[in-house]
């Protein structure tokens, strides 16, 4: 049998990556991994997940935002708040959660290089120093890659990181823009589309496709819409954008950005948020067989392997679905299977959290795609101004609504849109593991005041519909 340095390496030290090294490490293996950047992490701590989050916090408690409601739209906690001060917050926990990684790998045993890997052949990695002090090979008998993704960048757009940027270059921001207009009503345009608005920014939202999330419900997605408008952002849906161009007048700098409708949009500020492409480039996949598609994403299998038997792939490279919470469990199972280790493979019923403002979570099916499946179902809803624990957050807008098959009455899915949503949707995820019943929720006893008691209060009104 061929001796190998390592038996397992990672190229990519992002959620998946993490996941899959300490997995390995933990099972006895020898384990490297390799970052091509010179701090740990990837996109989800440096540029992505941890930064906008962060961000997103930063805008609620200065702006005052949470307050509003039961202090008055004017109310704020600072009168002219700075890109400074929003990314003070942002900078410390960036580098907490850097340490923290780094504390595990080194806890674990993980080999951790600053270096760019590529192949030599599917065994061979060519790792070139960050810091410029040499190449290196290494081999290993398994290798899973969790690159993830970088922005895509429309190359007739003239993209300087400061009026024309994309959310890899918002911490780089030097100043706080009076208007904005973001290029993309994807996840990510959405969450910085209200966390600036939030501010008092005037922000138009420009979308090609009529609707926006058209993965989530349709009456959480209009509600997020009805939300956007009294935050007085103005949405564009439906249209393309032609061209996109800088100019300078008395007034100041501007971007000026043409639609294909003939409107025509002056901003002070431009957010480009089309899509991500997967970071493969300079990894020499054409090496061992492997090739990814046009947006750089690569195929696997149930495994999480690659048509090349040794190499595995995970998290946001693999496509859909691109959460950091997903890409762990895929590096955990990939890892496992690479080392011939039996592990649990992914729950069926996993939740999504889109942290605009106000917060979406959605677990389980959609009232359109139960629809469209045929099944006979049911709703129950409560509103968080029906909840003392609402009123007490000043959350009078935030609702919960669960769907029930009408036959089993098993729970079917969870939609929340409101103040701490992505936390709250754990307790639907959980029942939903175990098959449960919406009755589950009625029989039960909830702490008082908190928001969980929506789901008792929905489960009656939805038992209530049956007659």
């Amino acid at each position: 049998m061929a001796k190998f340095d390592y038996d397992l390496f990672v190229i990519g030290s992002g959620p998946g990556g993490q996941r899959a090294a300490i997995a390995a490490a933990k099972a006895g293996k020898n384990v490297g991994i390799a970052e091509r950047v010179s701090v740990v992490g990837g996109v989800c701590v440096n540029t992505g997940t941890i930064p906008s989050k962060s961000f997103r916090e930063a805008a609620l408690y200065l702006s005052g935002y949470r307050e509003r409601g039961m202090y008055g739209a004017s109310y704020t906690l600072k009168q002219r708040i700075t890109m400074e001060d929003l990314l003070y917050r942002t900078d410390w926990v960036i580098k907490r959660e850097i340490d923290v990684i780094r504390h595990h790998f080194s806890r674990n045993g993980v080999d951790l290089f600053a270096a760019e890997a590529s192949f030599l052949d599917p065994h061979t990695l060519r790792l070139n120093a960050v810091d410029g002090t040499g190449v290196r090979e290494v081999t290993a008998n398994q290798v899973v890659l969790a690159v993830g993704t970088t922005t895509a960048r429309d190359p007739h757009i003239p993209f300087d990181g400061q009026r024309i940027f994309t959310s890899d270059d918002i911490l780089t921001l030097k100043e706080l823009p009076k208007s904005l207009a973001v290029i993309g009503a994807g996840v990510i345009g959405c969450e910085y589309a209200t966390i600036f608005a939030a501010l008092g920014v005037r922000v138009t939202l420009i979308e090609k496709r009529p609707q926006l999330l058209d993965f989530v419900d349709r009456e959480i997605a209009d509600h997020l819409v009805y939300q956007m408008r009294q935050n007085r952002v103005t949405l564009r849906l439906g249209e393309g954008v032609e061209g996109v161009d800088q100019y300078d007048d008395d007034r100041g700098e501007h971007v000026r950005i043409r639609l294909a409708s003939g409107k025509v949009i002056v901003t002070h500020k431009a957010l480009y948020a089309v899509g991500r492409a997967g970071a493969v480039g300079g990894l020499a996949l054409e090496n061992i067989g492997v090739k990814p598609d046009a947006r750089g994403r690569l195929t696997v299998d149930e495994h999480y392997r690659t048509s090349t038997e040794n190499v595995y792939a995970v998290g946001d490279v693999i496509g859909f679905p691109s959460l950091a919470s997903t890409s762990m469990e895929q590096g955990r199972i990939a890892a496992n299977h690479a080392i011939s280790q039996h592990c649990i493979k992914m729950a069926e019923h996993f939740p999504y959290g889109i942290y605009t403002i106000p917060e979406i979570s959605t677990v389980g099916a959609s009232e359109e795609q139960l629809t469209e499946a045929g099944v006979p179902y049911e709703v129950g809803k409560a509103a968080y101004r029906e909840v003392c624990r609402g009123m007490i957050l000043g959350d009078s807008s935030g609702f919960l609504k669960l769907m029930f098959h009408i036959e089993t009455r098993e729970l079917l899915g969870v939609m929340i849109i409101g103040e701490g949503a992505s936390e709250l949707v754990h307790i639907g995820q959980a029942v939903m593991a175990h098959k449960g019943k919406i009755d589950y929720f009625v029989e039960n006893v909830f702490n008082y005041p908190t928001l969980a008691e929506c789901y008792k209060i929905a489960a009656f009104d939805g038992i209530n519909r049956l007659g």
